[in-house]
């Protein structure tokens, strides 16, 4: 077990979740009425308070980044690899990286972009970096990490009502404003390289972010192995497939189809349809674990993944992956793991990108029992 999640370990164990937020809880049955340090309104809840635990350190232990400052491409190479993996989001033809030797440390980002207030966040435990528009109901919100772990999956709140949310899947699960859900904004994660070299102009979050941390470095030594035990998960794993197999996830109608990396890591393109709906699925290499060695940039290549639709100008496509590049079989123009085609009769053009997550399975199917795995019988 890493050593900070040996450490993290220790203290849940020994200090309960209702023994650090609560004086007296008594049986799930009673009412909990307050929790100390809270505002939250914890009699409206959709979850059972004793499916949430301390991950160890309190509320804003670990601090969220409000407003970071950004650099360019070009400066954020003096101390960014090549393959260190970095959360790509591209609004309007902008983008931003966020990359996770920043974000393992803070887990959430509250940034605006293009007008937009978005979250950028990563749950370690289940390699979840998920992008959510911070508007609801007409009121902006700003997100901090609770401290606190549902099914091993980070709990944010938000800091207008306290109410608290499950980032994997963007909602609300006590207090005012349980039964919500944020909207997702697509996202990548990528290698910081193949950023750079589809976003040339694109902007990168500071290593000046107010705090001292030892960026770079990964407090969760090795827990990026297939044969690994979900770190404080207290659900039932999927039989069909092992718990810390990544998975690259999309999402239609609330049906969601799982496809195992080693599925699509081998196939490296996936034409699919999702009842009504055509996807394609790429899977190239160039992006780092952030979980696996001690320093990420020496961590092994585990690859960036892209879904989209696989149209352009009302016109079908289908792709094949040849000679380490993706090409459409119609044109055979050439396209990056961003969906966008880089030479050929159709170079400039853009596929629509649908929002997907690549997490560890476990994290996905607790949420999402019903899942379908590409590739079942």
């Amino acid at each position: 077990m890493p050593k900070r999640v040996l450490s993290l370990f220790l203290v849940a164990v020994s200090v309960s979740f209702f023994t650090v937020c609560a004086k007296s809880q008594g049986s799930e049955k009673k009412k909990v009425q307050k929790l100390d340090g809270w505002k939250t309104n914890v009699a409206k809840r959709s979850v059972k308070m004793s499916e949430l635990v301390s991950g160890g350190p309190p509320k804003d232990g670990i601090p969220a980044l409000n407003n970071p400052k950004f650099i360019s491409v070009a400066d954020a190479g003096s101390w960014l690899k090549a393959k260190e993996p970095v959360i790509s989001l591209v609004i309007d033809g902008e983008a931003r990286a966020y990359p996770l030797q920043i974000l393992i440390w803070h887990e959430i980002i509250n940034d605006k972009f293009k007008g937009i207030p978005v979250a950028v966040t990563f749950c370690p435990l289940c390699y979840s970096a998920v992008a959510f528009d911070r508007r609801l109901d007409g009121k902006i919100h700003n997100f901090g990490v609770s401290g606190m772990l549902r099914y091993s999956d980070m709990v944010m709140f938000d800091r207008e009502t306290e109410s608290w949310w499950q980032q994997i899947t963007g909602e609300a699960i006590v207090g005012d404003l349980t039964g919500k859900k944020l909207k997702q904004i697509p996202a990548q994660i990528v290698g910081f390289e193949q950023f750079a070299k589809a976003f040339p102009e694109g902007k990168v979050v500071s290593k000046e972010t107010g705090y001292s941390r030892n960026y770079g470095r990964n407090p969760y030594v090795g827990y990026d192995e297939i044969g690994k035990t979900p770190f404080l998960f207290k659900g039932k794993t999927d039989g069909r497939i092992r718990p810390m197999e990544k998975i690259v996830v999309v999402e239609f109608d609330g049906q969601s189809t799982v496809y195992p990396h080693t599925t699509t890591r081998k196939m490296r393109v996936i034409n699919d349809e999702i009842g009504s709906h055509r996807v394609v699925i790429f899977h190239t290499d160039g992006a780092n674990s952030a979980l696996d060695a001690g320093t990420i940039s020496e961590s092994k290549d585990i690859g960036a993944t892209g879904v989209f639709v696989p149209e352009v100008d009302g016109k079908k496509l289908n792709f094949s992956f040849k000679n380490g590049v993706f090409i459409d079989n119609e044109t055979k123009s050439r396209w990056n793991v961003f969906g966008r085609a880089v030479s050929g009769q159709l170079k400039g053009k853009q596929l629509k990108r649908i929002q997907h997550g690549d997490y560890f399975a476990f994290a996905w199917l607790t949420f999402r029992p019903k899942s379908v795995i590409y590739g079942e019988i």
